[in-house]
């Protein structure tokens, strides 16, 4: 098995490697239940590895890469057993989508693996709290200030799901005696939302990252969210010199990951480093507006001048 690396006792076996590779050397019919949470298409991108279903380009296109993980799942999966899958509906944007709504990617998924031949099993309803997401990012349908101005642009926050899917056939029965799953516990688990899924505690996230990434996030938690932050480059040490570098990443990761057409896309940005260019030449800093990372703002705004705007042109 092509894999990083693997520790293989008698009651379990771990893998650490590409999934897709991994599962193809796994025998048929060998697990009894898978639970992941895949990439949300191209809305959080992990590398620049072609291998990073998160790497692409659209919606079609990462559905392309996953289908060759359904494929073997439905390969590996013992017959009527279940695959769950962490997921939520996508903000679409005005930038990639043309307009600011909401896309089916549950239902995306959920169609994918119908295709392969699972059973649409389950699913339960995660509760998230729409005051933290406006906070974090500021979506127009999410804002009091649309309740005044739009009330019709208005929506309810985007919850979680847990979506499980069964493998078709007849399974061997999984069994539990009262002492090991009491009825209080199920009567929980069975409920159709879980309002108590403490979306902080989650697992250590840097070590599944490229060194930039993690630079990025440093400079994310460190100014706050961008478009209302304020960044002190100049505290980040030994970053700093790359401090000019990381605010365009920034710029660029809040433009493709959606939603970012309703951010205000503007950071106060304090200490960058001088940087002297001995040869200076005006036609590097020229960027035709087709391709200006703002081209979408800039033309759907009716500028002035400053006289004119206030009555004195």
């Amino acid at each position: 098995m092509n894999c990083i690396d693997q520790v293989i006792t008698d009651r379990y076996s771990i893998f650490n490697g590409d999934c897709v590779q991994v599962l193809r050397g796994l025998p048929d019919h060998s697990v009894g239940y898978s639970i992941f949470s895949p990439p949300f298409a191209s809305l959080y991108t992990y590398s620049n590895s072609p291998r990073d279903m998160g790497n692409v380009r659209d919606d079609a296109e990462f559905f392309d890469h996953f289908a060759f993980l359904i494929k073997e799942l439905r390969r590996v999966m013992k017959p009527g057993r279940d695959v769950s899958f962490h997921c939520m509906l996508m903000p679409a944007s005005k930038q990639r989508d043309g307009h600011i709504g909401l896309k089916d990617f549950r239902g995306d998924l959920i169609r994918a693996f119908q295709a392969e031949g699972f059973i649409y099993h389950s699913e339960v309803c995660i509760w998230k709290d729409p005051v933290t997401a406006m906070q974090r990012t500021k979506a127009l349908g999410l804002l009091h200030k649309s309740v005044r101005e739009n009330a019709a642009m208005c929506r309810q926050g985007i919850p979680d799901y847990l979506v499980t899917m069964r493998s078709p056939g007849e399974c061997e029965r999984v069994t539990h005696d009262r002492d090991e799953y009491p009825v209080d516990l199920w009567q929980k688990v069975a409920s159709p939302v879980w309002m108590d899924i403490n979306p902080s505690d989650t697992l250590q996230f840097r070590s599944a990252r490229e060194h930039d990434d993690e630079r990025l996030d440093d400079l994310a938690r460190h100014g706050g969210q961008l478009g209302q932050g304020v960044v002190e480059l100049d505290e980040l040490g030994d970053r700093g010199v790359e401090a000019q570098r990381l605010v365009v990443l920034a710029a660029a990761a809040a433009l493709a990951m959606g939603e970012a057409n309703e951010l205000t896309p503007l950071a106060v940005i304090r200490g960058v480093p001088y940087l002297d260019n001995p040869k200076p030449s005006p036609d590097s800093f020229e960027v035709p507006l087709e391709k200006d990372l703002y081209a979408p703002f800039l033309k759907n705004k009716n500028w002035r001048k400053a006289a004119e705007a206030s009555g004195r042109g």
